[in-house]
């Protein structure tokens, strides 16, 4: 069902199977698959594509230009997977030419309100953004992520799987998986026990994941630390991901404990 106070674009793709409020907008490069719906005062415009069952709240603003002066009217794409919840007054951003031109949310993800997501973010399965949270442009996060309400997240930063950030937390340094990262500026202050055991991860394969982090974070010198537990955990496959995770891009910094 379409609203006759919506606009909707005689070009854009949309499904029968969809439900648009009132006094929302639908560009001409849009895709709204099986089961979308928007509730009010919903805009969405650009190279963008809504899977299915996806729920957009009002004035929710998706696909409009990047916030990047580099940006020159360049090609680029906006793609949003199935059973996501954006609540209102989140803004969505697609890539640009300097980021691979393409912004990439998975499926079954939760964006509270006022929480923006910059240009050419790639974001994975299961993540809940709290409210007022900005992600800056490149930001990664990998899937089962919990970031807490006001907290900002600088470009080109990494988190991994089931990390857990902190409310109010600066969050300027790569977060490794399994992380619980909080502070002014983020420094790491374990692991998410709770996420580890709502995933139902076998407690030995917990209990050897905290040694090794206690070992890998023993001092400031990660890659040092890592040649130094060699293939003592080699069968874990959790240390494994967080190994990976840290080797994958040596320049970024990695937040560590205080101490």
């Amino acid at each position: 069902m379409i609203h006759s106070s919506s606009v909707i674009n005689e070009n854009a793709k949309i499904s029968k199977k969809i439900n648009i409020g009132p006094f929302c907008y639908v560009g001409p490069n849009v895709e709204l698959s099986d089961g979308v719906e928007l509730i009010s005062n919903v805009h969405i415009e650009g190279n963008t594509k809504i899977e299915k069952n996806t729920k957009i709240f009002p004035f929710a603003s998706i696909g409009t230009q990047p916030q990047d002066l580099k940006f020159k009217n360049e090609k680029n794409s906006l793609s949003i997977g199935e059973n996501n919840i954006i609540r209102e007054y989140v803004t969505i951003n697609p890539g640009t030419e300097g980021g691979g031109s393409k912004t990439v949310i998975g499926n079954n993800c939760l964006f509270m309100i006022s929480s923006h997501v910059a240009h050419d973010c790639i974001i994975g399965n299961n993540v809940i953004i709290a409210n007022n949270v900005p992600l800056g442009g490149h930001v990664k996060i990998e899937d089962s992520v919990v970031i807490g309400g006001n907290s900002a997240v600088q470009q080109f930063t990494r988190i991994g799987r089931l990390a857990m950030i902190g409310g109010m937390t600066g969050v300027l340094k790569d977060v490794p998986p399994f992380g619980l990262s909080i502070g002014n500026r983020n420094y790491l202050q374990g692991l998410n026990l709770i996420g580890l055991r709502r995933k139902k991860y076998e407690n030995k394969k917990i209990i050897e994941l905290d040694k090794a982090y206690k070992e890998i974070f023993s001092s400031k010198n990660l890659h040092e630390n890592l040649s130094k537990i060699n293939g003592e955990y080699k069968d874990n496959e959790l240390v494994s991901e967080v190994i990976r995770f840290i080797e994958k891009d040596k320049k970024r910094p990695i937040c560590t404990p205080q101490n």
